[in-house]
């Protein structure tokens, strides 16, 4: 009897807790996962006072906004498999702690290059937030309520994402720029505490007793993922010079190194083999990386055209632009519960086809546009990406062993982060041809315009390739 009732507790644990706690549980963790990506993001507003404050050249301060990414990626799966060794939780408020103690040295700060610093550690510490949030979501939610849970969660990422530059304008406007960081600390504080209380550790992963702990967590993989990553993010970040192309290629070359790595290690981060024989869940990651892709550009190629050639202040831009924030978060958590029920990629393609045509309806915007028809382009995208993103992530999670959750999550934010890398610099590419180093003036605006086209119709196709992943990854039920 002793055995079959320490089975239950370990196997059920999240079902031993009420139904209130498990609410209070998932509303900790969606605080997180809301403030995090607002923090990161809401520094895009105040970069011009940084820059006045701490007399930054444009190139420091384009890195700002970026180098939080490279810390991220080249952290992401081995955090997630030390994750599903050591548990979930103790690495979430590891990370949460890291990032709070980050925004608040930030008050000290006198130099960029401090600050730059500080943004790695900030990106370090999102993957530890990202690689178990996913995870521990999917955990709590079990099998009955996984895509509601998991589309709430969702939308409070992107909700995060979206908001974080209209309140870090309003924060630099009425507090200073330093305000950007330090005011969201009283809120991770909060979630710390929640979490800490109402969240139970996962099971871990401790099933090889017989090998060390750097074996398990397998260091060697984790050094070639992040050499791989670093030359990929810094090759992309500059491709159209030859030496950053190189550096590109040599990041593909590694890429390929560590997957053969991977395939012969006791302990590797991922089981290859066994990701591409799970074709739901490859090809969930496949559709993740294509409709971040279209979506993440989007932000950026509308606040340029709304502030040049609408002539729009950044707060009228900003409110515009979260029409479409507002309804991704209004249909997300619906479409979460739907794939639930019925099949999660009827759900999602349907989704990816709606955004192509929101993308389509951006893509013809000129000069004599009215303001309606950007309106109702960004509100068919939010339409369209609310019904994509949480089916897609309940067939992915559903897809994995509980044991690798950790992994899967992880994998799944590489394919989000991925997906804005490969994107952004598509665009700079454009940018760089198209209208070079120049200021961007009246003269200029045919070229932004056929850059703006441009941008937004590769939106478009990466859209429809996202259909045709989620489309072809199979029945989930």
């Amino acid at each position: 009897m002793s055995v079959n009732k320490q089975s239950i507790n370990i196997n059920t644990a999240t079902n031993n807790t009420t139904p209130a706690a498990n609410w209070i549980a998932l509303f900790s963790l969606c605080l997180a996962a809301f403030i995090t990506p607002m923090s990161m993001s809401a520094v895009n507003l105040a970069l011009p006072s940084i820059a006045l404050d701490l007399k930054a050249d444009a190139v420091r301060l384009s890195w700002l906004a970026s180098i939080p990414l490279w810390g991220s990626v080249i952290f992401m799966l081995p955090i997630a498999r030390a994750a599903d060794i050591w548990g979930r939780k103790r690495l979430h408020l590891i990370g949460l702690t890291l990032f709070s103690l980050t925004s608040i040295i930030v008050v000290a700060v006198d130099h960029v290059n401090q600050l730059l610093i500080l943004r790695i550690f900030q990106g370090i510490a999102s993957s530890f937030i990202f690689a178990t949030s996913l995870a521990m979501v999917t955990t709590l939610a079990g099998t009955k309520h996984r895509g509601m849970f998991l589309g709430i969660v969702s939308t409070c990422v992107y909700l995060g994402l979206t908001l974080g530059p209209v309140v870090g304008g309003w924060l630099t406007h009425w507090f200073g720029w330093r305000s950007v960081f330090w005011v969201p600390v009283l809120a991770i504080l909060a979630a710390i505490l929640l979490i800490a209380y109402f969240v139970e550790e996962s099971e871990k992963g401790l099933n090889s007793k017989q090998l060390n702990w750097y074996q398990r967590l397998d260091l060697t993989g984790s050094g070639l993922f992040a050499l791989a990553t670093s030359c990929i993010f810094f090759g992309l970040a500059g491709v159209a010079q030859w030496q950053y192309a190189v550096l590109l290629l040599t990041g593909c070359g590694l890429s390929w190194i560590f997957l053969h790595q991977q395939r012969i290690a006791k302990q590797p981060l991922v089981r290859i083999d066994l990701l591409v024989q799970n074709r739901t869940f490859i090809r969930s990651i496949a559709a993740s990386l294509c409709m971040y892709s279209a979506s993440f550009p989007i932000l950026f190629i509308m606040s340029v055209y709304l502030q040049y050639i609408q002539q729009m202040t950044p707060e009228q831009a900003g409110q515009v632009i979260l029409l479409q924030a507002l309804f991704m978060a209004l249909v997300a958590p619906f479409a979460g519960r739907l794939s639930d029920k019925y099949e999660p990629r009827i759900i999602a393609t349907i989704g990816t086809l709606i955004f192509a045509s929101g993308a389509l309806i951006l893509a013809t915007i000129d000069a004599l546009s009215s303001l309606a028809q950007v309106q109702i382009g960004l509100i068919v995208l939010g339409i369209g990406f609310g019904l994509f993103s949480s089916p897609n992530n309940n067939a992915a999670m559903g897809a994995i062993n509980p044991k690798k959750l950790g992994v899967a999550a992880a994998l799944l934010n590489l394919g989000r982060t991925g997906g804005n890398m490969f994107s952004t610099a598509i665009v700079v590419v454009l940018f760089n041809h198209f209208l070079g180093y120049n200021t961007i003036s009246a003269e200029q605006f045919p070229d932004l315009f056929l850059v703006i086209r441009i941008s937004i119709s590769l939106c478009a196709g990466y859209a429809i390739c996202g259909a045709y992943f989620s489309w072809t990854r199979g029945e989930v039920r």
